[in-house]
């Protein structure tokens, strides 16, 4: 059986937060698969507010050490969506 797991991240405020939450991703790159982010208020204006939706690949200890990372950033919020086929 194999799992599909969706990570969804709620930065609540981008400005302060990115760095760290770049650093992070680039550190586990190789368990992101497909990487989307919005933040656009409107095509003027960006939101300090951002989500992002990373779909994983890889072993799942792999991707439980991905997750656990990012839940260790103050100002990011973490959801797991999980599908077993």
């Amino acid at each position: 059986m194999q799992e599909l797991r969706i990570i969804g991240l709620l930065i609540t405020d981008r400005i302060k937060e990115a760095g760290l939450t770049q650093e992070v991703l680039t550190r586990h790159a190789h368990v992101i698969k497909s990487r989307l982010g919005f933040h656009e208020v409107n095509d003027n204006i960006c939101s300090r507010v951002g989500v992002v939706l990373l779909q994983l690949r890889g072993k799942p200890e792999e991707c439980d050490l991905l997750e656990n990372a990012l839940r260790e950033i103050e100002g990011v919020e973490v959801q797991k969506m999980s599908f077993q086929y």
